[in-house]
């Protein structure tokens, strides 16, 4: 496999500025020979293939459109990475322009990395006006052009996407989220190098209190320090902020108002100083780098009222809501099923296909398994093959029956022999389970293997993969009592198991 290959993911909310990178793209010295997944990230999305047939004609071969119903730009980044199946995934923002070379710089830079490079970051140029100074907001924009990991352009191997379980879906919007999975990748998977091709990110409008709004990021900030640690800043290249400052302001103002209602006057007095020279401050460090024209200082001096407020609300509320986090842990990349009794009812030796039955929402569990991006296989022992009950031939044909009416597996593996035979497939034997990560390029440690008994466990255990037991009449009670552990839990049905999986507590 060429190891340049990559997939380019490009997260949407629909903004027109989507079709021009599409079409430059196209219009690029190179041909774009690299899938092309984009993610539409619209609460509800468009109806199925809507956007696809929209974009029909910007000149892209492999052109793909998935959903991810806004749930955040984290979320829409894995959807798509995870159904890539290059070595490397490439994303872009749906705002930025590249460059006419920009494919080809890109093949180039991830051409012939070393095995301990984890990432290549793209160049990125920020225009600013020429004819004036620039305003609060463009001035904003400009330092992406500076900032470290942003997933404005940001290739990643895809198998170190997979070892961190990709993007923290716990950052709401486009903010830390990729100093997050930078920090991760850098700390567990290997280096980020700077490549040689650049895109260019315009400066998008905003309204008169789009300063303000960012100030939700504050919160966004206590989550990283949870994960990160206080230096979090330092290592992540992120500047220092004004929180303190804002505190204080906001701080000022409280005290000014509790002592007027208290009737202490010096002491208001001193406090509404305070607040007075703060907000001064802070709009005077805002109105002097930019063009001072009327509209520029009515939002200056308005937002830098109200932002202090705003800063201090939410890291307050960031403090208290992640006080106490977990490392992101995020989906598995493969799901292993038993056969019987866990995907369809165990009909003992079956090797007759129309006795296949599936169990309960087999089918749609398996399809939200699929369409999150999820691989799914199946592993079975068919001692019957090795005492003599069944044919090889009957063996396949009911996985064929399985197939056909729970969809396609991508990897299939039972064990023939008898129970007394030596082998080391049957489970709880590891066998099985390690072939089929072997034969994906998944980490035991990214699996997950579903079954019904205690000998499925073990085999996940065994293998350094997860567990979920779910338990049938066939169970026995010390299998259920045992499979709660570190790498283990039960679920009540199949489709329990599929939905602790997809809410990532596997």
């Amino acid at each position: 496999m060429d190891e340049s290959r990559t997939t380019l993911v490009i997260p949407t909310v629909g903004r027109p500025s989507l079709r021009v990178l599409l079409e430059a793209l196209a219009a690029g010295t190179t041909p774009v020979e690299a899938p092309v997944v984009v993610v539409d990230d619209r609460p509800g999305g468009r109806g199925d293939g809507e956007l696809l047939d929209e974009l029909a004609d910007v000149g892209l071969e492999d052109l793909t459109v998935l959903r991810s119903g806004g749930r955040g730009p984290a979320a829409a980044r894995n959807l798509g990475w995870r159904h890539a199946r290059t070595p490397w995934v490439s994303f872009l923002d749906d705002d930025v322009v590249t460059d006419r070379d920009w494919y080809e710089r890109l093949l180039r830079d991830l051409d012939g990395v070393g095995p301990g490079i984890a990432g290549s970051q793209g160049r990125v140029r920020v225009p600013q006006p020429t004819h004036r100074r620039p305003t609060d907001w463009e001035r904003g924009t400009a330092g992406l052009a500076t900032a470290r990991w942003i997933t404005a352009d940001m290739s990643y191997r895809r198998r170190a996407l997979a070892a961190v379980g990709g993007f923290d879906e716990r950052f709401p919007r486009a903010f830390r989220e990729d100093a997050d999975l930078g920090l991760r990748i850098t700390r567990d998977q290997g280096l980020i190098t700077e490549g040689r091709r650049w895109i260019t990110h315009p400066v998008r409008p905003a309204d008169d209190w789009a300063s303000l709004k960012q100030q939700r990021g504050n919160a966004d900030d206590f989550l990283m320090r949870g994960l990160h640690g206080r230096d979090w800043r330092q290592r992540a290249g992120a500047p220092p902020g004004r929180r303190p400052r804002h505190v204080a302001v906001a701080g000022s103002a409280l005290v000014a108002a509790t002592a007027a209602a208290t009737r202490r006057r010096r002491l208001a007095g001193a406090a509404a100083l305070a607040w007075a020279a703060g907000t001064a401050e802070l709009a005077w460090a805002r109105i002097a780098p930019g063009p001072r024209d009327p509209a520029e200082l009515r939002r200056m001096l308005l937002t830098s009222v109200a932002i202090p407020w705003a800063a201090t609300w939410h890291s307050a509320r960031g403090a208290w809501q992640h006080r106490r986090v977990e490392p992101w842990q995020g989906l598995p990349e493969l799901v292993l099923f038993d056969r019987d009794g866990t995907l369809v009812h165990d009909v003992p030796y079956n090797g007759d296909p129309a006795k296949v039955s599936p169990v309960a929402r087999a089918a749609e569990s398996l399809e939200r398994l699929r369409r999150a991006g999820v691989l799914v296989g199946v592993v079975s022992n068919q001692s019957g093959i090795g005492t003599g009950r069944l044919t090889t031939e009957q063996v396949e044909s009911v996985n064929a029956r399985v197939s056909e009416l729970l969809g396609p597996f991508e990897v299939w593996r039972y064990c023939p022999h008898a129970p007394d035979d030596p082998c080391a497939c049957r489970k709880p034997a590891p066998g099985m389970v390690k072939d089929c990560c072997e034969e994906l390029d998944v980490l035991p440690a990214r699996t997950v293997v579903v079954g019904d008994i205690g000998s499925d466990v073990e085999a996940a255990t065994a293998a350094g993969a997860h567990a979920i037991l779910v338990p049938t009449p066939s169970t026995r009670v010390e299998e259920v009592s045992s499979a709660t552990t570190a790498t283990s839990s039960v679920a009540p049905t199949l489709a329990a198991a599929v939905e602790q999986i997809l809410a990532a507590r596997w």
